[in-house]
Parts: structure tokens; sequence; C-alpha cells
């Protein structure tokens, strides 16, 4: 509209290489416009031969220019060199600079204000937790593709199995009623564990719905969501609106769910690293008497070996020790990048037995621990934020250590209010959203982290170029 209120004609649309062509119109370098009419035809002859000469270098020039930046675009940014094959061009979007803007005033926000303008390139030291579960369905194709975008050179799949005994891609064994449609689908609904039940009265709405319950057939006729339900929800179709507000459903269509052989093979073509963690059973084990607990350790490793992938470029996972110990045993190769996840500090006995504990897992061929971050930070006299006593404990008996989870906790002005597991043993320094690079920062340069999970990680891709993490 115009500013009278009179509509205004919309500029006829023009492509890039009208737009080339439009500027071309105006006059070439070295010719200051037309030749004078009164020219013989004898001396238009060389000064035509300049004009078309200098009109072809400006198109050979137009077209090499158009055919780099075509190029530029095309080519991915390299990984780490153990990535194998090179990655997909790496873009982060806002949140990083939105973070950053949000910081105190300092050194660190001066340094990574300096990198606003990149490169950026995967690196190893962002891992994509669940792919990109800020936004997208978590464990879904769409995830993974948006964490590797957003620069992880490791992606995550939670590993479990299915009626049938394939391994697929979910947090949990019994979590499909809340990240998926399964509850909307009748025949699937049916086989769960706990169909739907609606809420009556003061009786919550449940569900239990788990992936032994179905085959991988069936598996793959689901939808991933948003993980969440709603609990005073009475038809399933409301069950599944339990995303939390700082979340989003924009992405939430239909995620494609995955199976850990389709997962190798997203991750392979892209030229990332796989982080599989091999979930602990909800069922007994063995699982039909038959099905151990190393077989489904090893038939976890085996997909990688079938797929021919370098045990350099996996990052198994697992909570039970058992598990770690095994592939000590049985795939050495494997077990060297294996990452025991640790969680005992959640209780004050626990971070005691959890610390003593580390020079007996080192012995035992352990590598690599995995806490989560309030394990491995603790405040000092001062307020400032430090490594914990299990941090140094890890480092001292040679131990690597890989933490979890940032961008998990929604806006972190709630995270004292709402005592938030995340940052609970710092809660009480933890204010803003731009407090979140100080806290990565003392786990990159003083805990020396080898890697984070990130339910986003273009917070992390940003901060490990601006130091040169790789």
């Amino acid at each position: 509209m115009g500013g009278d209120g009179s509509v205004v004609p919309p500029e006829p649309k023009v492509s890039g290489f009208e737009r080339e062509s439009i500027s071309e119109r105006r006059p070439l370098s070295g010719v200051t416009g037309c030749p004078p009419t009164t020219l013989s035809d004898r001396s238009r002859q060389p000064l035509l031969s300049q004009i078309l000469s200098s009109m072809r270098t400006a198109a050979i020039a137009v077209v090499a220019s158009t055919l780099a930046f075509a190029l530029a675009s095309a080519i991915p940014s390299s990984p780490h060199p153990r990535d194998g094959s090179p990655g997909i061009h790496v873009e982060l979007g806002p949140r990083p600079y939105f973070l950053i803007d949000d910081m105190d005033d300092g050194a660190l926000k001066k340094k990574l204000q300096s990198c606003s303008a990149g490169p950026f390139r995967s690196t190893s030291f962002s891992i994509g937790h669940r792919g990109a579960s800020l936004q997208f369905p978590e464990e879904t194709q769409q995830s993974m593709l948006a964490g590797a975008r957003m620069g992880a050179g490791i992606i995550e799949c939670d590993v479990v199995f299915t009626k049938d005994r394939q391994l697929v891609c979910r947090h949990s064994q019994c979590d499909l009623h809340a990240t998926t449609n399964i509850l909307t689908i009748p025949e699937l609904n049916v086989k769960c564990t706990k169909p739907f039940t609606p809420a009556a009265g003061m009786k919550p709405a449940d569900a239990n719905c788990c992936t032994s319950d179905i085959t991988l057939s069936d598996f793959k006729k689901l939808c991933g969501k948003m993980d969440g339900f709603n609990a005073s929800a009475t038809t399933a179709a409301d069950f599944q609106n339990g995303t939390p507000n700082w979340r989003t459903d924009l992405y939430a269509t239909c995620g494609k769910v995955m199976t850990h052989k389709e997962y190798i093979a997203l991750v392979d073509s892209l030229g990332l690293q796989f982080t599989p963690e091999l979930k602990t059973p909800v069922v007994k084990m063995p699982y039909e008497g038959t099905y151990t607990q190393e077989i489904y350790a090893q038939q976890m490793i085996n997909e990688y070996k079938s797929a021919g992938i370098n045990p350099q470029r996996v990052w198994a996972q697992s909570f039970l020790l058992d598990d770690i110990l095994y592939w000590v045993k049985a795939e050495p190769a494997f077990a060297k990048q294996a990452i025991l996840l640790d969680e005992r500090g959640d209780t004050p006995d626990g971070y005691k037995e959890a610390v003593a504990s580390l020079p007996d897992l080192a012995k035992k061929g352990v590598k690599i621990v995995g806490p989560p971050i309030p394990q491995i930070l603790t405040l000092d006299a001062q307020n400032h934020i430090v490594p914990s006593t299990y941090a140094t404990a890890a480092r001292a008996n040679g131990l690597g250590i890989i933490a979890w989870t940032l961008e998990r906790s929604g806006p972190l002005a709630q995270v004292a209010p709402t005592k938030e597991y995340y940052y609970a043993s710092i809660a009480s320094v933890i204010k803003k959203d731009g407090d979140m690079y100080t806290v990565l920062d003392v786990m990159a340069q003083q805990v020396k982290i080898l890697g984070i999970f990130s339910d986003w990680a273009a917070t992390v891709t940003y901060y490990a170029n601006c130091f040169g993490l790789k």
C-alpha cells in the first residue's frame, strides 16, 4: 500500500542472472560512452574491437564469479580429519549472538564477539544431543540433520530394541507415548504396555508405550513429536500436547523415526562421528529368555562393523559399567572411546562414591566418563565457578570427560527458583541466558572437557570455533 492508501504495483521479479545483465548495461571499464557518430568506418573498427574485447572480459568475469560462488556454497566445510568424508555447510543462526549480547561485559564477551563473522566448521567438541532436540523432535532424521547443520561433529542416537530385536533410536525404551504419535494410531495403541487412559476427576491421563511392545514394521509407522504430554487430556489427540512453552512445535509435523542402521548411514553420509548410547533396558533381561545384555551390546557394535565404520569415529556410551567392560574385553578398538555415563553425583553420598571410584575405573579400562554438568562444576569461596573435585580427580586419573547437557534448561533466570537440574551445583550465580557461555568456558578451559552434548549445537559450535577447539 502507498502512503495515501493506494496500491503500489510490485516490482517485476528479477532473477540473479537478470540482475547481473542489468548491471552490465552501464559503460564498461575503460570506455567512457558510445563512439561518436562522426568517426569513419576505419576509425570505428579498433574501437569496436576494444568494446567487444571488454565485453568478453566482463562476461568471463561474471561467469567465473558466479561459478566460484556456487562452488563455495556447495562445497561443505571440512570437519576434523577423523570424521571421514566432508560434512555439510554449517549455519548457526541467531541464538549464539543472542546469548553473547546477553553476557556481562568482560574479556570472554569481547573474545566471542570478535568471532562473529566466522568461519564456522563442524567440530567434535559440539555433540548433537538426540540431534537438535531444543526445537526438533528428538531422535528423528530432521533433528539429526539440524544438529549437523549447526556444526555438531558428533551426533547421538540412543539405542533401544523392538519386539523383534531390531535396534532403533529412542531416548528410552518406554517413551513412545511421549515422543511419538503412537496413541493416535488405534491398532498400535492397543499394543502398548499401558494403552491410553483418559483423565477422570483427580486421576491424570496415563499411558506407557515401549519399543519392545511393537515390531520394527510398526515402529516405522510412527511420527516423532516433541517430548511431552498433557496429563489432563481426555483424548489421545489431546495427550500429545505437552511441549514446554520455551520449545516449539514448529518443526513437529511428522518427524521421521530412525533405525540405528539408518542413523549410521545418515551420519556417515555427512562425514561426521557417532555417539550411540546403549540404553539400559526397562524390560527384564535376558529379554524373552534368550536376548542377553551382552548380545544386545554386541549387536550395536556389529552394526558399525557391518557398515565399515572406523572405530575412531564411534563414541559408544552406557550408564552400565558392565557394558563398557564387555566392550573392553570383546571390542577393544571401540572401547578406546567408550563413555561411562555417570550420574552418581546426584546425591552427596553418591558423589563421594563416584569420586573415590575413579582410580579403579581407570584401572579396569574405562577411558572416558560422562557426568552431568553439576557433577563437574562447583563454586569457590568467592562464588566463582570452578572445577569440582570429581572433575579434578577424573583428570588426575587420566580419564577424559564428556559432559551433558547444555541448552536443556529453558530460560536460565528460572534456574535457581525452580532448582533446575543441569545447573544445580552453581544455581546461585546463574541469572540470565548469557551466563551459559561463562559455564561453557569454565568446562572447556579449566575442566578441559573433550566435548559436550547440547540440545542446540550452534551454541557450542560457535564457542568451539572461536577458541579453536576441534
